[in-house]
């Protein structure tokens, strides 16, 4: 009997994170109904996407991070459309809500959602692309890969360069199965620890409401993992040397204080690519997008200046 009940527990254990996967909810028109911008139909799924701005002036793009949805980047993308740029912001699969469609989470995936996206939305012109994180890694490939529809690069606390990874990511990106498993047990709790309760302004706190409201979706915590082994798991290097032969002007940004994306990484960069313009925001952390916005946007400012 003690035999039998082992192995009905270890049987429940091995498939416990895909029971609590199938319990989250899947994101479909419901919780699309009322949600402000589009929703683009692509070959992979649904992106939902918004412009900001002015009808007419320069296109710029700006594409979000590894954990949190475009309204990371909403402050951001409003001090550009200030600006006179016509801002397209989107939520890249498995976020937001956007489509989680299953398959690898590569370069080749999120570039092939970006270039979709801008043929449905008719982009001819010359754009501006603005990463951060993971979506400065995403933004630099795509120039790289098509450096003549590009008219600037602005990268903030880019990954791609330097990047701190903990062990339990470590573990689950690089061990398939146990990996896997132990990522479904754990990740929620981490993520959700990491996500502060005390918003400095009401805008922080929409955004860390919405970080919260991400772990309760079906396909977010696979697409985190699935990232991570692929988009995340390689260096931009030879991108950013490309950037650099192509003469693509490229602006980088970084926070002193991060911890994720460290301040080292400037170095790094300037001998991958010695025209990139650098500046810092002093006292900001990974965050800086949404808890230090003003502070970037001067920083960008100056940046464009020189």
């Amino acid at each position: 009997m003690w035999y039998g009940l082992g192995i009905a527990v270890a049987l429940l254990l091995a498939v416990l994170p895909a029971l609590l996967e199938r319990m989250r909810t899947p994101i479909g028109p419901q919780q699309r109904k009322g949600a402000e911008g589009g929703f683009a139909e692509l070959s992979q799924g649904v992106t939902h996407y918004r412009w900001v701005g002015p009808v007419r002036g320069p296109v710029a793009v700006l594409v979000h991070g590894l954990a949190s949805p475009q309204i990371a980047m909403e402050g951001l993308a409003e001090g550009l459309g200030k600006m006179g740029y016509r801002v397209l912001t989107y939520d890249l699969y498995g976020r937001g809500l956007s489509d989680a469609p299953v398959g690898r989470q590569s370069r080749a995936f999120f570039l092939q959602q970006l270039s979709e996206l801008l043929a449905e939305q008719n982009i001819k012109e010359e754009i501006t692309f603005v990463g951060y994180s993971m979506g400065g890694a995403i933004a630099t490939a795509y120039a790289a890969e098509n450096p003549h529809r590009i008219n600037r690069v602005i990268l903030v606390a880019s990954a791609g360069v330097v990047t701190n990874e903990s062990g339990f990511s470590r573990f689950c990106r690089t061990v398939p199965v146990i990996g896997d498993w132990w990522h479904g047990m754990f990740v929620h709790r981490r993520i959700l620890r990491a996500i502060p309760f005390d918003a400095t302004s009401p805008y922080v706190d929409r955004v860390l409401v919405a970080q919260r409201a991400e772990l309760s979706r079906r396909g977010y915590l696979p697409a985190i993992l699935s990232s991570r082994r692929g988009m995340l798991a390689g260096s931009s290097q030879k991108d950013h040397r490309k950037l650099a032969r192509e003469d693509v002007p490229v602006i980088a940004i970084w926070a002193e204080e991060d911890q994720i994306i460290p301040i080292s990484a400037l170095g790094v960069l300037a001998q991958w690519n010695r025209a990139a313009r650098q500046e810092v925001v002093a006292e900001a952390d990974h965050a800086l997008p949404y808890t230090h916005c003003d502070q970037l946007l001067k920083a960008l400012r100056k940046a464009m200046r020189n």
